[in-house]
């Protein structure tokens, strides 16, 4: 059963004082209108009414288990049409047995008792309604629940599909790297084993971090420019430049990497010159802004870094801001490939998962 309207303290305190208001006032119609004493006129109106709400708290539990459809609301009019023959009947049974010697009342009563029919089934009626109502919307509110639910556990599905893709480029080129420097300088390549063994060791210990700080991911992307360094050598350098203002600033965690991969990659494609990848990290209108620059062949396409890395990447941040213009890509006339990325940053950094 779901929760019933009575069970909230709001409800229940508001019915109650409806139901006392509704009980003076009825006593009091009694008292002047049909001109009977205050004892005949309260007890009427105790009995009447205190019969007819626990008649509407039985119709409100029992609409908790059972909820009509629209094609059988007739089982509903029913229920409350037998549910006022039960309430009129205990009424009369109750108000004749207590005043059997006042003849004057007992005609009263029988006088009324269609006017009585018609307020209590409609009555009933009002309570059947609301509460129908009542159930319809909580119902809609859970499905609603249980539909953003399945779409959250959706979306962390797939940001975590995204993020899982991106490490095994990188595993492998390391791998390969590694493979190459056991032959040629066996040094270096177990300081690349022991590099990569940290890296890793810090990407499984951040799966479940959604959200790092500047300072956090800088120094996870130089512990994979080291890797880097390592397999490149002389061929590559880097400049880093971190405005200290963001250092406390948060990211989606691991998604700088892959822009700086895609740098590198496209960076050294097709040449055997040294190059330098330059990252800026500032603060732009409450936005996070980090811009990775490398050199690139204007001739060759591939070289601008248009494939799996970036796609991935823009698809992540559209999951966590539902904003596809948050990672831009531009070129310079002196050769230059930038890539930008916002992170507009929140006061409550959980609201944008």
């Amino acid at each position: 059963m779901t929760t019933t309207p009575l069970s909230v303290r709001q409800i229940k305190l508001v019915s109650s004082g409806m139901l006392v208001c509704w009980m003076v006032i009825y006593a009091y119609l009694i008292y002047d209108v049909a001109d009977f004493n205050w004892q005949i006129a309260l007890t009427d109106s105790l009995i009447s009414n205190g019969v007819l709400a626990i008649a509407c708290i039985i119709l409100s539990n029992m609409l908790g288990y059972y909820h009509p459809k629209n094609e059988r609301m007739f089982s509903l009019l029913l229920l409350t049409a037998v549910l006022t023959v039960v309430v009129v009947f205990l009424t009369n049974f109750g108000l004749n047995f207590l005043f059997t010697d006042s003849k004057v009342y007992q005609t009263f009563l029988d006088t009324t008792l269609p006017f009585r029919a018609i307020v209590i089934f409609l009555c009933l009626i009002w309570c059947a309604l609301t509460n129908v109502l009542w159930y319809r919307l909580e119902e809609q509110s859970e499905m609603q629940g249980r539909l953003l639910a399945t779409q959250n556990l959706a979306k962390e599905a797939e940001l975590n599909k995204l993020r899982h893709q991106l490490q095994p480029h990188f595993l492998f080129n390391s791998l390969n790297s590694v493979y190459a420097l056991t032959i040629v300088n066996p040094t270096e390549a177990g300081t690349m084993i022991t590099k990569l063994a940290s890296f890793l060791r810090g990407t499984l210990k951040r799966d479940d971090e959604v959200w790092v700080n500047v300072a956090e991911e800088m120094e996870y992307i130089q512990l994979y420019l080291d890797i880097e360094k390592v397999r490149f050598s002389h061929r590559l350098t880097i400049d880093v430049r971190i405005e200290e203002e963001t250092l406390s600033l948060c990211l989606p965690g691991t998604l700088l990497q892959p822009i700086v991969e895609n740098a590198i990659k496209f960076g050294l494609y097709n040449t055997s010159a040294a190059i330098t990848i330059t990252v800026r990290v500032k603060l732009e209108n409450n936005a996070l802004v980090i811009c990775v620059a490398n050199p690139y062949d204007p001739e060759m396409k591939s070289s601008e870094g248009t494939g799996f890395g970036l796609s991935a990447i823009r698809r992540r941040l559209y999951l966590l801001f539902a904003d596809s213009n948050l990672l831009q890509t531009e070129t310079q006339n002196n050769n230059l490939y930038i890539t930008t990325l916002k992170i507009p940053q929140k006061d409550d950094k959980n609201d944008t998962n």
